[in-house]
């Protein structure tokens, strides 16, 4: 069998990458909740989410020069590099920054929610996606203000995904 040679784009290569990583992780999401409960898989999911995350944003800021962040502007950019590095479009998300030091983003659709439904515990689930990204702050040491708190699932519970980063930079 002789296999044909394709040639994939930067963007199909990278959507093609994000969607395998979030199959693995919806994989590894089952599996645990088969085995121990969803009380559990949310424990050790939001374990990993941290951890991972962690290094995932090091890698990043290493990777764009490891420049101090400082300002809001400087952060926007850099925030700006790491959602599209770490992304894919099937996410269906988008963010603005309204006023300085403010960043509102929202899902139109959520693939974990949607994950979570099919599995039939979207009523219990906490979320992971917005866990990654307040680990990235956290990680850099970035003080921010998320409203409305985190806790179990926006999509579930107020029937839509929208947010809002306060952040502490100086003006």
């Amino acid at each position: 069998m002789t296999v044909k040679a394709i040639s994939l784009s930067k963007d199909e290569i990278k959507e093609l990458v994000s969607k395998n990583w979030i199959t693995h992780d919806a994989m590894w999401f089952y599996h645990c909740l088969q085995e121990f409960g969803i009380e559990k898989t949310n424990q050790l999911n939001k374990a990993a989410i941290r951890d991972m995350s962690a290094i995932e944003i090091r890698r990043i800021h290493k990777a764009m020069g490891a420049a101090p962040i400082s300002t809001f502007d400087e952060f926007k950019h850099f925030f700006d590099v790491a959602m599209e590095i770490s992304t894919g479009k099937f996410m269906k998300y988008k963010y603005s920054s309204p006023s300085h030091n403010l960043i509102h983003g929202e899902w139109e659709s959520c693939f974990a929610h949607e994950g979570m439904k099919a599995l039939g515990v979207a009523d219990r689930y906490e979320c992971g996606v917005l866990l990654r990204i307040n680990t990235w702050f956290d990680t850099l040491g970035i003080k921010y203000e998320l409203k409305p708190n985190l806790s179990g699932c926006l999509m579930h519970t107020e029937g839509k995904c929208a947010w809002d980063y306060r952040f502490f930079f100086d003006k």
